[in-house]
């Protein structure tokens, strides 16, 4: 059993990347490496994400046209490619919220485990 809890962690993690990501571009645009640290700070070090899965999955949201990215370049920095939410990654975010809110209340209910 104690086996499973990490692939377990693995694919519910993968599972809501996409939700992180979005809901953190809502404010204002960001880089990967922010998007990346942002996750791992707010969560308190439970959330982090391998560079090599992390950047193919803002590909795939930037093909699937959720979110736009362009290059930037800062003096005294290097290029960085910064990502805003689109218009259709907006509609994505409220859509997966509300199906976050119904899967946790739906947990909450079979398993007894009230929200801290």
């Amino acid at each position: 059993m104690a086996q499973s809890l990490p692939l377990f962690h693995r694919e519910l993690k993968k599972g809501s990347a996409e939700l992180l990501i979005l809901s953190l571009l809502e404010a204002r645009p960001r880089h990967g490496y922010e998007i990346s640290q942002l996750i791992e700070s707010q969560s308190g070090g439970t959330l982090t994400f391998n560079i090599a899965s992390f950047y193919p999955l803002l590909y795939r949201l930037e093909k699937r046209g959720w979110i736009q990215g362009r290059w930037v370049e800062k003096q005294g920095q290097r290029r960085r490619r910064y990502y805003k939410l689109t218009p259709a990654g907006r509609e994505i975010l409220k859509q997966q919220r509300s199906t976050w809110v119904e899967f946790v209340a739906a947990m909450q209910r079979i398993t007894g485990v009230k929200h801290a």
